[in-house]
């Protein structure tokens, strides 16, 4: 797949409508090969249907979140990274398939689409600072952390996270707010905003662009990836892209044109 297929892959996912089935593991791997197209993605794939076995097997005997968990960091090894967090591989599905430990989000791409082949009633959690998964079991709602072998995350722990991330006292005591379950598509948002964030701080603006994009394109009404891209581009010195990133923030919405104005006026002063 050329890096120009995987964007029409992820552009394509982006327009399917609110509630469509999202495809989260295949535009995930799009997303991957749009960063670097040098790579064979059937690893991951190869690792998801292995998931998908096990975890058929193992729901025969144990409850859902026991066998999910087991058969994602037990069988398949998937981990979070403690010790290399900030390498750029945690962030990439391919690479997390072969190094089977990466970030929460990422990790937690795979447990979701596993878990929904499996039949398991499990969506992502934007929470705070760290990624989770809501599973909803026979006996209620339970959150589970992909970074931590997919242990359960109790709700005395997600209380104190919540307070940890800057919440108030009284959004953090609402379980119901805490695990509200999130859309696929933000999901994968979610991974690429932490890849244009780790980029632009590193000053890989190349890298940084490429997220930022992936992002526009996955949510094509969203002036702010427009916003972020021009800033790699300007970055890189692309100081007549990096206005044609702005442009395109203006006319998605108007409430974003003065800001917009704002920076273009200031790229154009460094044209002249």
């Amino acid at each position: 797949m050329t890096r120009e297929e995987a964007e029409g892959l992820i552009a394509d996912a982006g327009r399917l409508a609110p509630g469509a089935d999202f495809p989260l593991l295949e535009a995930a791997i799009a997303c991957a090969i749009h960063d670097d197209p040098a790579r064979d993605p059937q690893g991951v794939r190869d690792l998801a249907a292995a998931g998908l076995e096990r975890l058929a097997a193992r729901l025969r005997r144990e409850s859902q979140e026991e066998a999910l968990a087991e058969t994602m960091s037990g069988d398949l090894r998937l981990s979070g990274d403690l010790f290399t967090y900030d390498d750029p591989d945690n962030a990439d599905i391919i690479a997390v398939a072969q190094r089977r430990k990466g970030l929460p989000v990422t990790l937690g791409i795979l447990y979701l689409h596993v878990a929904k082949l499996g039949g398991l009633n499990v969506a992502g959690v934007d929470f705070p600072g760290h990624f989770l998964l809501r599973i909803d079991t026979p006996e209620g709602p339970l959150a589970l952390d992909p970074f931590s072998e997919g242990r359960v995350v109790l709700p005395s722990e997600l209380t104190r996270r919540a307070l940890h991330a800057g919440l108030t006292p009284n959004v953090a005591d609402r379980l119901d707010l805490l695990m509200t379950p999130a859309a696929d598509r933000a999901v994968l948002i979610r991974l690429q905003n932490n890849i244009f964030a780790r980029s632009a701080a590193g000053r890989d603006y190349p890298r940084a662009e490429r997220a930022a994009l992936r992002r526009a394109l996955l949510d094509p009404q969203d002036h702010r990836p427009w916003l972020d891209v021009a800033t790699a581009r300007e970055g890189q010195g692309a100081l007549a892209g990096a206005l044609e990133a702005l442009a395109r923030a203006g006319k998605l919405d108007q409430g974003a044109a003065l800001a917009a104005r704002v920076h273009r006026e200031r790229v154009r002063l460094r044209l002249n």
